[in-house]
């Protein structure tokens, strides 16, 4: 969480904490989590002139216990398998009386957190820049569940290029979580599947960004998305932002379905769907061709169904023993032609 102008003005360099004899000199806090008991620190490492980020956890603080190190062992060994230029990665971590620090490759890039602005356009190549993470976590031989995506956790940069942070709570796919952390993520941005501590899925993290996504468009307060989801965890936005594309909202409304089945089954194929839709405007030409061609594939498909089942019911009729359907209606047709003559 950012500190405000006024709290960063009021810490002086002398408050910060010494790490010249393990080599980095803090220049600046970034920002702290009071919950937690976390601060993040921009440092710079004493033989060179490279930066990077310190993040402390406070074991004395009242709000946090020694399970916190379980937490960032963890995360440590993630990150240390993990080798993309939008992950800052793992350089070192140190123990303190209290206090464990993990130190992480420096990124010049503001969270999004920061309440910033953009437009749809800026919103679908950020929505690019993070899928295409996830599709890297997604395709590794243990694919990775990143487990709190949310604007605080995603950096832009000037270039619009997305790095995703804070693998704390990232899971294996398919390895069993112990009871402590499930439902661990963050209210509004968590999807429901977690909430009811179901197994996760690579569409878990899709729903994450699917609300984040939607948190920029209508500029939402994080504290605020919950408003948006209904008592069916369902999100409704399409009022909030009317000129959006029609294709496009369908695309983020299948992101943040409530049954992780309904959506997209992982990132690759939610990016391969975006990348070929318009963000703003109305069906053009090409839109409504296939659109028409999709019905009329639905149509035959259904036609062809039809067909099948009156097929097999005509089989049933005609093969059918004696005193069968077929004999039975044969007798009511010879009833009636007597009655008749």
């Amino acid at each position: 969480m950012e500190l405000d102008v006024e709290n960063r003005e009021a810490i002086r360099p002398s408050d910060y904490p010494d790490f010249s004899e393990l080599g980095y000199q803090v220049i600046r806090e970034l920002g702290r989590n009071q919950v937690e008991g976390r601060i993040t620190y921009l440092a710079q490492v004493s033989k060179s002139h490279q930066q990077v980020v310190i993040k402390e956890f406070n074991f004395a603080s009242a709000s946090a216990d020694w399970s916190g190190l379980k937490t960032y062992e963890r995360e440590i060994q993630i990150l240390q398998q993990l080798d993309h230029p939008r992950i800052p990665r793992y350089i070192d971590s140190f123990e303190m009386p209290d206090y464990f620090y993990l130190v992480q490759e420096y990124k010049n890039a503001p969270s999004l957190g920061l309440q910033r602005n953009f437009n749809p356009e800026e919103v679908k190549q950020i929505a690019v820049s993070i899928l295409e993470i996830l599709v890297y976590l997604q395709h590794r031989a243990n694919p990775i569940i990143h487990r709190d995506i949310k604007p605080e956790n995603i950096l832009v940069d000037e270039h619009l290029n997305a790095y995703l942070v804070d693998f704390d709570l990232a899971r294996l796919e398919g390895v069993k979580m112990p009871l402590s952390s499930l439902a661990s993520g963050t209210p509004g941005f968590m999807p429901p599947e977690e909430q009811f501590g179901h197994a996760l899925t690579q569409a878990s993290d899709l729903y994450s960004l699917g609300v984040t996504l939607i948190w920029l468009l209508t500029n939402t307060s994080s504290v605020d998305i919950s408003q948006l989801i209904d008592h069916r965890y369902r999100v409704n936005f399409q009022k909030l932002f009317p000129q959006l594309n029609p294709r496009f909202k369908s695309w983020l409304m299948k992101l943040v379905k409530s049954r992780w089945k309904y959506r997209y089954a992982n990132a690759a194929l939610a990016l391969k769907a975006l990348e070929a839709i318009r963000v703003t405007g109305h069906y053009t030409n090409t839109d409504t061709l296939a659109a028409a061609i999709k019905w009329r594939q639905k149509t035959v498909v259904l036609c062809l169904s039809m067909i099948g089942m009156m097929a097999v019911a005509t089989t049933t009729l005609l093969v059918s023993p004696p005193g069968g359907v077929a004999q039975n209606l044969l007798k009511s047709r010879e009833s009636i032609g007597t009655k008749t003559r």
